[in-house]
């Protein structure tokens, strides 16, 4: 009897002696996450490792590795995927295995097996790799994206040659067009506007300009005015009533009539605010009005006018296009700015 008892008490000092082993192991192993029995560490403990992950402490090319381990389940095979030698990718593995607290790949008889959160990161991480590849692709490659609506500050008589060629190159795009005011690069380092056209030497700081093309200045008169019949001198020219634009924009971007000299005496001039109202007076009177030759062109194929030289020598003037640095490398303005530069520049001479 007394032996029968001592031994149920060695046998249950034993079991004890083993369940105090197993909660050693346990405890070990969550000390040690590389080791195949770190999936023995318990889910408390898990999520308290969790609360003070420091993303920036992360090597985030460790998750494309880990895409070939979770895909291949073969050490091997997702170092060649992803072009590591095998000794890397071992220790990309244990490095994935201290981040997550899971052996994550488990070896068994026919090779490797994912464990339970393997299991899970295998159908999370995918989704979570591919919406950052797009988002570096579509940011560093023109998809073929275009503006479905555009602002543009550009001079009145601008906006007759553009807005034409311009909805017939993009006949989707929604224009929404104002002449140029004096916070025109407030407004486009804002996006309030997005691209202006102007005159200016050079960018200011901050601000880029792509040049179009030269113009110089002539006059229109009606097409049976009697001065087209006469030697045209600068005196003649000044005795012409004249139909003066005003610029009163104060814009940086420069107002072309702003060096224009004053023709005519001020007791025979009319100012005009929109050069469309200008020309069809002059087209309906004997005044004359001083454009910008394409923009006569333009004018004279609409109304019965004539675009003649001017005696008076000016020299030429250079129109750009200008935009904030913002908006620089982005792929749909990139796209307007060439549209437009398209625009303009089709027949310039």
């Amino acid at each position: 009897m007394v032996a029968g008892n001592l031994q149920r008490a060695v046998v249950v000092h034993a079991n004890r002696g083993i369940e105090i082993m197993d909660e050693l192991s346990c405890r070990n192993a969550s000390q040690d996450w590389g080791r195949p029995h770190a999936g023995l560490v318990t889910r408390d403990h898990y999520v308290e490792r969790r609360r003070d992950l420091n993303l920036a402490s992360i090597d985030l090319n460790l998750l494309v590795a880990l895409e070939a381990l979770l895909e291949t389940r073969n050490v091997t095979h997702a170092g060649l995927r992803v072009g590591k030698s095998q000794p890397a990718m071992s220790r990309a593995l244990a490095m994935l295995r201290g981040i997550f607290n899971d052996d994550l790949l488990v070896r068994v008889s026919r090779g490797f097996v994912l464990t339970s959160q393997g299991e899970r990161l295998a159908l999370m991480l995918p989704s979570a790799l591919n919406a950052i590849r797009k988002m570096v692709m579509d940011s560093s490659v023109n998809t073929g994206e275009r503006l479905s609506k555009a602002t543009i500050a550009v001079p009145d008589h601008q906006t007759l040659l553009l807005l034409p060629r311009l909805m017939q190159r993009a006949p989707h795009l929604e224009i929404a067009s104002h002449s140029l005011f004096k916070g025109t690069l407030q407004a486009l380092e804002e996006g309030d506007i997005d691209l202006a056209v102007g005159q200016i030497a050079a960018a200011l700081p901050g601000y880029l300009r792509r040049s179009l093309y030269t113009d110089h200045f002539v006059c229109l008169l009606r097409h049976d005015h009697p001065a087209l019949a006469q030697e045209r001198t600068i005196e003649s020219v000044m005795a012409l009533r004249h139909a003066a634009i005003s610029s009163e924009s104060g814009s940086q971007l420069g107002q072309i009539y702003d060096a224009l000299p004053e023709l005519g005496s001020p007791d025979r001039r009319i100012r005009f605010s929109n050069v469309l109202t200008a020309a069809t007076v002059a087209a309906t009177s004997d005044m004359a009005l001083v454009v910008p030759h394409r923009a006569a062109m333009r004018f004279s194929a609409m109304l019965p006018l004539t675009a003649v030289d001017l005696p008076i020598k000016m020299e030429p003037y250079e129109v750009a296009l200008i935009w904030h640095e913002r908006w620089h490398r982005d792929p749909e303005h990139k796209w307007l700015r060439g549209e437009i530069a398209a625009a303009l520049t089709k027949g310039a001479n």
